[in-house]
């Protein structure tokens, strides 16, 4: 059995897509926070367990006859340590025989901040003496496609990341990724730095978005600083701004660049172009 961590959440409903294209339905277990309102993926034909990284005891029946794990990060950064940690040890208790774990792009080197979660997590996954590998995710383009309704309103895309090069792919194919090496028995001790196959500055994201919108659209590069004290004015929580910020900073020192295509290579296909991931949000 394939049991595949917040499986309701933007990335898991995807790996489950795309899992099921490779094995069988009743293969495969989603661990989810609220089984109430995973009925989509119940309609798929997969087993829905309740897990909770908070709660360690829903976890124990969660993994109960598991395999192989797919630990998809949480996204309650700063409480991350703790949860994942939860996980990896209810996982070697029940027996599980492999963890992959869906880390952040070059996780031992970088300078963003949300590494440190991460790096601790590939510690806590080595001394755990559970076979793993490793899923270092790149940005997901949707991360900056999320900005284009305000970068319209106010003629204007605003970030920090300067003359910085941006390699990211849209978060279906890092689900192809995830599901590849779930299904697969031979990927222990592999790691994988995912990224996009084209990058670009956010200056010509900003320019992509003006072409297919017919609206100007212009880049405007703030200090770090600046760009989170714009982030908090606009309503974002303290926490997001502060991190959106940090990976910007970190961006602008090639933080979330890589020109591996070892994200291509593992799906069998291009990573999706970010034009068509501005297209998709256009349309919306």
């Amino acid at each position: 059995m394939i049991a595949i961590t917040g499986a309701t959440g933007q990335l898991g409903r995807l790996v489950i897509n795309e899992l099921l294209k490779k094995v069988p339905a009743s293969e495969v277990i989603a661990a989810v926070r609220s089984p109430e309102k995973a009925g989509d993926l119940k309609a798929l034909g997969v087993t829905l367990r309740a897990a909770d990284y908070s709660k360690p005891d829903t976890l124990k029946s969660a993994f109960s006859g598991v395999d192989k794990l797919l630990l998809i990060s949480s996204s309650e950064v700063g409480q991350r340590e703790a949860q994942h940690q939860a996980v990896i040890d209810t996982a070697k208790a029940a027996g599980v025989k492999f963890i992959a774990y869906t880390s952040l792009l070059h996780a031992d080197t970088t300078t963003l901040g949300l590494g440190v979660e991460h790096r601790a997590t590939e510690a806590m996954l080595k001394a755990s003496g559970v076979p793993y590998a490793l899923l270092r995710n790149g940005w997901y383009t949707e991360n900056y496609a999320a900005s284009i309704a305000p970068a319209l309103a106010h003629h204007a895309f605003t970030g920090a990341v300067g003359e910085g090069r941006i390699s990211s792919a849209a978060r279906v194919d890092y689900a192809a990724a995830a599901a590849e090496v779930i299904s697969r028995d031979d990927q222990a001790g592999k790691v994988y730095e995912l990224a996009g196959d084209e990058s670009y500055t956010l200056a010509e994201f900003s320019a992509e978005i003006a072409k297919q919108s017919g609206e100007q659209v212009d880049y405007i590069n703030l200090p770090p600083a600046e760009f989170e004290a714009a982030l908090k004015g606009a309503g974002l929580p303290d926490a997001l701004a502060e991190l959106l910020a940090d990976s910007d900073a970190g961006a602008a020192q090639g933080g979330l660049f890589d020109d591996s295509r070892a994200l291509s290579k593992l799906i069998g296909r291009p990573t999706t172009p970010y034009a068509e991931v501005i297209k998709a949000t256009l349309a919306k």
